[in-house]
């Protein structure tokens, strides 16, 4: 599934499926075709994702350490959770300034 998060607050934010459910999942919501964040829920749901952002960033460097204590080279790193939330974060900094709710599927 391809999440496409809407705000009268700022443009479009498009997420393949995997990152936009672990992230809908962090924030407490179902991971489904149509959804809303609102207002009221946006400084509690922008922390739970800085939250699953910190405990991701813990276990790649818990992945890293455990690497070299064997003596092996880390594995790389991809694209990160921060890197691919970052949009629907700024989002909901602007619609929560604006007032407005973010949805998709809609």
């Amino acid at each position: 599934m391809i999440y496409k998060f809407k705000s009268k607050a700022a443009g479009d934010v498009i997420m393949l499926g995997p990152t936009g459910d672990r992230i809908l999942g962090a924030i407490g919501k179902e991971p489904a075709a149509k959804g809303i964040i609102e207002v009221a829920d946006m400084p509690a749901a922008m922390k739970a994702v800085e939250a699953a952002i910190a405990a991701d960033e813990a276990e790649a460097r818990r992945i890293d350490e455990e690497a070299r204590a064997n003596g092996q080279t880390p594995p790389p790193r991809g694209i990160t959770l921060r890197q691919r939330a970052w949009p629907l974060v700024e989002m909901m900094k602007l619609a929560e300034r604006d007032g407005h709710d973010i949805v998709w599927g809609v």
